[in-house]
């Protein structure tokens, strides 16, 4: 094999590594912050979840072809191969960079859209204004608000559900024993549903749609079966026993912790080293695969980078989204996570532009808001937009700069 070639495939996986890294820091940071926040699970114990299920995630039920950024950003047809392998390790490294300066900062930000913006960038200084797929730039823009909106009015409704059927009974522990498994059931359900619907998982088992729900919906009406024997051993301790109702949220806020973090491995770390799969073939023979198979050392090298990066780093972001935008307990961690996971499941199988991180933290948002305007920090909130306004821009200009560095050196 060519010299330059060996050092194009090496530099091209310390590159997915550094990616998986930075999504790690943030994106799983984020997602994992509310259970951290609330004291559902301690940070170790998010590190090794994170860790675990992401690379799970990843290596057994992730999309293993690489399609992220090719063809959807830019008109890679027209591209010469070398130019278009630059503007590759220019936009991931990019990324990258933005990503780690907004983990920094301790701000939460999609690692998706850093992608979006850098490519955006190589594509302006490679072909101009024509070269942008502008629509789908379009899209990630209207995800802005779409994503944080429909957390936030979902987590919202949740939480006041929460309050009028259990917390404002007179009994409110037996009243969580009612709702509890119906929350269990309908969690079962959503979870099921995500890891075979349209899903590697679900094409290989070669199950249709109807055969999915059926599935899930059998599976839900077994859990909310246990769930009801389990919750019927627990005992209130007074009339109005609200931290024994607490301890039945936390145990669900730990599962749909452990769905958040197996869903985002499952789905987001292809972003991150799908393009280097891609870059491999194009180096090698000058073309470009959109269908090319991620390999799963690959795939085992962006698990392990995300578990790396939760590590060595989460606990920035978690700070924020989980303590500093409202406080939470397990209720309020359990509604955003509901929320969250379940505005992400629906958006992506009706093909909506939406951002995970996005969402999570307008789920965290619209729980603060319905305690009152009072009990969010509005300081906060205004940090993060603005992080989310810049990272198109500011991911697109390091691009530029660092694909005419590598112009200029190669």
């Amino acid at each position: 094999m060519d010299y330059s070639l060996w050092l194009i495939i090496g530099g091209s996986s310390a590159i997915a590594f550094y990616m998986a890294w930075s999504i790690g820091a943030n994106d799983v940071a984020n997602s994992m912050a509310t259970a951290v926040g609330s004291k559902a699970i301690t940070f170790k114990q998010a590190v090794v979840i994170a860790g675990v299920l992401n690379f799970i995630g990843a290596v057994f039920v992730g999309p293993h072809v690489a399609e992220t950024i090719k063809g959807k950003i830019i008109n890679v047809d027209i591209i010469a191969p070398e130019i278009l392998l630059l503007g590759f390790i220019s936009s991931i490294l990019a990324a990258a960079i933005w990503v780690t300066l907004s983990t920094w900062k301790e701000m939460p930000i999609s690692t998706t859209h850093s992608i979006i913006g850098a490519m955006m960038g190589f594509g302006l200084i490679a072909g101009g204004i024509s070269l942008v797929n502008w629509m789908k730039v379009g899209s990630v823009a209207a995800s802005w608000v779409l994503s944080p909106l429909a957390g936030c009015v979902l987590a919202f409704i949740i939480f006041k559900i929460i309050i009028k059927l259990i917390f404002a009974k007179e009994n409110p522990v037996e009243s969580a024993k009612i709702i509890g498994p119906l929350i269990i059931g309908v969690t079962a359900f959503l979870i099921t549903s995500s890891l075979l619907l349209k899903t590697s998982l679900g094409d290989r088992l070669k199950v249709s749609d109807f055969e999915v729900l059926s599935i899930s919906l059998v599976i839900a009406v077994i859990i909310s079966l246990i769930g009801i024997i389990l919750l019927r051993k627990i005992k209130s301790k007074s009339v109005e026993d609200y931290k024994t109702v607490e301890g039945i949220f936390r145990k669900l806020q730990v599962i749909t912790c452990c769905y958040v973090a197996f869903s985002h491995g499952a789905n987001d770390v292809a972003n991150a080293i799908g393009p280097v799969a891609g870059i491999i073939p194009l180096a090698s023979t000058g073309e470009l695969n959109p269908t090319a198979q991620i390999p799963t050392a690959l795939l085992a090298l962006g698990g392990f980078g995300i578990a790396f990066g939760c590590m060595t780093w989460g606990r920035k972001v978690m700070e924020t989204v989980g303590k500093k935008i409202t406080s939470l307990n397990h209720t309020r961690g359990f509604s955003v996570e509901f929320a969250a996971a379940t505005t992400v499941l629906v958006a992506s199988k009706l093909g909506l532009p939406i951002s995970t991180s996005h969402t999570v933290v307008g789920a965290v948002i619209g729980v603060g808001l319905a305690r009152g305007l009072e009990a969010v920090d509005i300081a906060i909130i205004k940090k993060i937009v603005v992080s989310w306004l810049l990272t198109l821009p500011v991911a697109a200009l390091t691009s530029v700069v660092i694909f005419i560095c590598l112009r200029f050196i190669l």
